[in-house]
Formats: C-alpha cells, sequence, structure tokens
C-alpha cells in the first residue's frame, strides 16, 4: 500500500532545498548533468521522511550522510522507503565531494540494474 508524505513534509522538504549542504549541491549538479533521464527530484517526502533525492521513474531514492547517520539509526528509515518499491543508495558526504567519480559508477550501475534494456526510439521499417 502507498502511504501520503506526513502531514507538514512538504513544508520541510522546501526548507531543505534551500538550504542544502555542499555536498547535496555537488550531487545535484552531477544528477542534472548526467543522469537527466531518471529525473531525479531533490528533498523528496517519502512516508514520514524527507529523502534527499528521487526518481520516481526509476524507483531510486539517494541519501547523502554526514556523520550524524549510522547504519543502526538509519536501518529503519530504509526499510520503509525500500517498503514503497524504492532502491537507497546511500553516500557519504565526503565521498560526493572527494570521489565523485566513485559516486557516478556506482549510481550508473545502479539505474543500470533498475532499467537494464532501456527503450530504444523505433526503427521503423513497416512494410516494403
Amino acid at each position: 500500500m502507498k502511504y501520503r508524505p506526513a502531514i507538514g513534509s512538504t513544508t520541510r522538504a522546501r526548507e531543505l532545498r534551500a538550504n542544502m549542504t555542499d555536498a547535496e549541491r555537488a550531487m545535484w549538479r552531477s544528477l542534472r548533468e548526467s543522469f537527466s533521464t531518471a529525473r531525479f527530484r531533490r528533498q523528496v517526502p517519502i512516508r514520514s521522511f524527507v529523502a534527499d533525492f528521487a526518481s520516481h521513474r526509476v524507483q531510486i531514492v539517494i541519501e547523502i550522510d554526514g556523520g550524524q547517520h549510522t547504519q543502526e539509526s538509519d536501518r529503519h528509515r530504509t526499510s520503509l522507503i525500500e517498503a514503497e518499491g524504492y532502491q537507497v543508495l546511500r553516500f557519504w558526504n565526503n565521498d560526493v565531494l572527494g570521489n565523485p567519480d566513485g559516486v557516478h559508477s556506482v549510481l550508473a550501475a545502479a539505474l543500470l540494474d533498475r532499467h537494464p534494456h532501456p527503450t530504444l526510439p523505433h526503427q521503423g521499417g513497416g512494410k516494403k
């Protein structure tokens, strides 16, 4: 069952969009430049959470984590987002800023796994 975002989450998402971290800005630039067809959105309310980036088209959520995040503290959040049908990818701030090529490679592989056979344009050729 799909859930609606929590009351007030849209307002919170707008605040977060206006105050993005350096790592979030770098990721947003990369998503727009390299993965535009996935149509990522930033600060997206999903259930009672606000995901840093989400593509409804390919069902991927990207979280950019700082030092306050731990695998244990994010486990519940991740499981609820995955229950909505999304794959959750987590990157540390320092990886986004210090290793953008590595982050790009991981994201490209995840997108290929989610959509391994992109739709090719129709080549025509019908009956002659």
